[in-house]
């Protein structure tokens, strides 16, 4: 058996997922040793009060996470890998783009959910989910009505015609450049 073929093996790719996330994950926890350090140094209790914030946000958005794990798990579970490919997968060409695109914008919440739900597509292809990203980036419709209302009208439909053919365009560049993009 070739490494080539244990790559197919969900075992394999699951270990390799992992390892991807050593790196960000050793340190962030390096920041979090040296703050949580930074803070006992200063004296009083900082660093208690840093990680009570910080427990008080882990409850807070842990069951934001989970189900947002939950429904990337789903979506790649639940949805033919064929149907994918056909929609938004690299062969969908500019359809998947503008799929992905209008989704992305739509899509609530913030990196907690949009993440995953990428994470879960990603093996549909680099070019919508450059898309997407860009457009959840740029578009935001949820955003929109504190947008509006906070910096005005003019301004926001300002900031969105200038930014209205980007997603598409980053998509396009993704497909072209990386066809062959394998997570």
């Amino acid at each position: 058996m070739k490494v080539k073929d244990l790559q197919n093996i969900p075992a394999v790719k699951r270990k390799k997922k992992g390892k991807q996330m050593l790196v960000p994950t050793i340190i962030m926890a390096s920041i979090a040793l040296i703050l949580v350090f930074i803070g006992y140094r200063k004296g009083g209790s900082l660093h208690i009060t840093g990680m009570q914030s910080a427990l008080t946000m882990t409850i807070q958005v842990l069951p934001l996470l989970i189900f947002a794990f939950i429904v990337a798990g789903m979506i790649q579970a639940l949805l033919p890998q064929d149907l994918l490919n056909r929609w938004v997968g690299a062969e969908s060409g500019l359809r998947g783009i503008l799929i992905g695109t209008i989704a992305g914008g739509l899509t609530p919440g913030g990196p907690y959910v949009s993440y995953p739900v990428i994470a879960g597509l990603l093996k549909s292809g680099a070019g919508t989910m450059v898309a997407f990203l860009t457009s959840w980036s740029l578009w935001a419709v949820a955003r929109l009505p504190m947008e509006v209302g906070i910096l005005g009208w003019k301004f926001t439909l300002i900031r969105l015609s200038s930014t209205f053919f980007f997603p598409p365009i980053a998509g396009l560049i993704a497909q072209t450049f990386f066809a062959n993009f394998n997570r």
